[in-house]
């Protein structure tokens, strides 16, 4: 089984700017509008939020920080400096909102009053909504984490330990999937012909990642097969996903400090090695 293939360069991390799609996509939103979001290129947290604001198709603005140095603006809307963070600009003074998952439900309850847009099957559907609900908790209590333990084991037994881990952890996302497909006909992406739905926003970070950063690092290769790699396709190759998405050296260079886990540097780090990464947004915090 595949363990590390490369060593550690000593880089710290990137110039933190989004590059490729992603940079584009902050120019385009560079006008002030009523929320701001205030972003880490790197962090798939943030994309998560992205990605909604692409999809449910509400007007914002993209503020890019580097949260490693927390600046001041950032602080004033997430205390312990994370992202991602929005700044409601339409109160005054202005309000704030963090945690990735708590601005998500923000958001969907926006869209259901503007654009009419939703990451959730319909209301009529309560039975489906619950899947994805169920789907949706998966992510975020058991796949996330496994994420971060295997790139972050050094030694190679805890690296075999950890590719099974997430390989398990994926192959059960896939069951709910499956499941949601026999009771109620499918949800998201997986549905041939569905929409971007909730559990599709909350995984593609990591699968994204899974590509690019585990890939390179850790030798590792998502599992295949036909139904997996068309839903795999149509979720990187959304417009909503694929947008927000920098290029592979942006990923390489900023993960590396966390494949190496140099000095256990990261609140990642700490969160996952003490159980406590499960869903909050623990991937970008100081370096201590």
């Amino acid at each position: 089984m595949a363990t590390s293939t490369t060593m550690d360069t000593g880089k710290s991390y990137h110039k933190l700017q989004a590059t490729g799609a992603a940079f584009d996509t902050v120019q385009r939103h560079a006008t002030d509008q009523d929320i701001t979001l205030f972003s880490g290129c790197f962090c798939p947290f943030t994309q998560r939020v992205w990605v909604a604001l692409e999809y449910l198709e509400i007007p914002y603005k993209v503020c890019e920080v580097n949260p490693f140095k927390k600046p001041p603006e950032l602080l004033e809307l997430s205390p312990k400096g994370l992202v991602p963070a929005l700044r409601l600009n339409n109160y005054s003074p202005p309000r704030a909102l963090n945690e990735s998952s708590v601005i998500l439900e923000y958001l969907e309850d926006l869209a259901s009053m503007s654009t009419k847009r939703s990451l959730l099957p319909p209301l009529s559907e309560p039975y489906a909504r619950a899947l994805v609900r169920l789907q949706a908790d998966y992510v975020n209590r058991t796949l996330f984490p496994a994420f971060y333990r295997y790139l972050e084991a050094q030694d190679p037994d805890a690296q075999i330990a950890g590719r099974k881990e997430f390989l398990d952890a994926i192959e059960t996302l896939v069951g709910l999937f499956e499941r949601a497909e026999r009771e109620v006909g499918g949800t998201g992406l997986w549905k041939e012909g569905g929409e971007l739905g909730l559990a599709d926003l909350l995984v593609g970070p990591f699968l994204l990642r899974a590509t690019n950063i585990l890939k390179h690092y850790r030798g590792f290769e998502l599992p295949r097969g036909p139904k997996f790699d068309r839903w795999l396709n149509r979720l990187l190759e959304h417009p909503a996903f694929k947008c927000t998405c920098s290029t592979d050296e942006l990923y390489l260079d900023t993960y590396e400090l966390y494949a190496f886990n140099r000095t256990n540097m990261t609140q990642a780090a700490n969160a996952i090695n003490t159980g406590r990464g499960k869903e909050h947004d623990y991937s970008v915090g100081s370096v201590q």
